[in-house]
């Protein structure tokens, strides 16, 4: 279905003769910005086979609404499951890069939105990124993917973290895919979008993909943490490095996965061979 004809399917776009805009970005899907008199929202169209990638869209739609309860995220102002559609209130703001997240007031708003989140009230879904990237991989060798050789090698590593992993905190709800894109900043509080991979889960893959993804060094992730925590301890910068390279082999087994299912024209190879060469140079480092 083209967009003009499901626009006209939501009631708060019907009238107001609306003017749609496509949006840049989007890794898995397609976004559209869309303007009536009665204001401005933004509707995301779900790509092709995405469940494959663990993306429940109902999860997603109530972990999108918690967060706008929370003051974190947009509203959600429609849903039509039986289109993969999703409408949320559009935020006026600028949308972070990695260098504006390294920005220590920023990246302080950024902090006080995702521990807000986290703070929350026990949500819908559950994600652990172990379980992702071994059923990423699975599905990845099922549709005769080139793999490279040193996967092998990366995944009898990442084995090992989740063997010794050691952390006695319950779940919380977290977003699982924290790149700069996903922040919003008008200058007095940031917002958090796209929540599709939303759900209870461990709370140090947060910190460690919002590391990862935004290129954070040594200082940063102490500055992260201090902001999170209100100190620096070495338990958490240890958690914290060691959900860093796990968030790496997230992104590279994604990748790759991207690159048998997506129709969008992007080299999905070269990115989980980025994140794979990053990740096995971080545990060359920490071995």
């Amino acid at each position: 279905m083209d967009v003009g004809t499901l626009v006209q399917l939501i009631p708060e776009l019907r009238d107001g003769s609306p003017t749609v805009s496509p949006l840049g970005g989007g890794l898995t899907n397609r976004n559209y910005r869309i303007d009536t008199a009665a204001g401005s929202y933004v509707l995301r169209l779900a790509g092709e086979e995405t469940a494959l990638l663990g993306i429940d869209r109902a999860c997603e739609v109530a972990c999108a609404r918690a967060a706008a309860e929370l003051g974190v995220g947009p509203e959600v102002v429609a849903y039509l499951p039986e289109h993969g559609a999703i409408l949320t209130r559009f935020i006026h703001g600028r949308v972070l890069t990695t260098e504006d997240i390294q920005q220590p007031a920023i990246l302080r708003r950024a902090v006080e939105a995702l521990r807000r989140y986290h703070e929350g009230p026990p949500g819908a879904g559950s994600f652990s990124a172990f379980a992702t990237i071994g059923r990423y991989y699975a599905l990845a060798r099922e549709r005769r993917v080139r793999l490279p050789a040193n996967l092998a090698r990366a995944l009898e590593l990442l084995a090992g973290i989740e063997q010794n992993w050691e952390c006695d905190e319950p779940p919380c709800p977290c977003h699982n895919d924290l790149l700069a894109g996903n922040f919003i900043d008008d200058g007095t509080v940031v917002r958090i979008i796209d929540w599709e991979y939303g759900g209870m889960g461990d709370r140090f893959f947060d910190l460690g993909n919002l590391s990862a993804n935004n290129e954070f060094d040594g200082g940063q992730e102490r500055e992260l943490l201090g902001l999170y925590f209100g100190e620096v301890r070495s338990d958490d910068l240890r958690r914290l490095r060691q959900m860093r390279m796990v968030s790496d082999m997230r992104e590279a087994s994604w990748g790759y996965l991207q690159a048998a299912i997506s129709t969008l024209e992007i080299d999905f190879s070269a990115y989980g061979r980025k994140h794979l060469d990053r990740y096995l140079h971080a545990a060359g480092a920490a071995g």
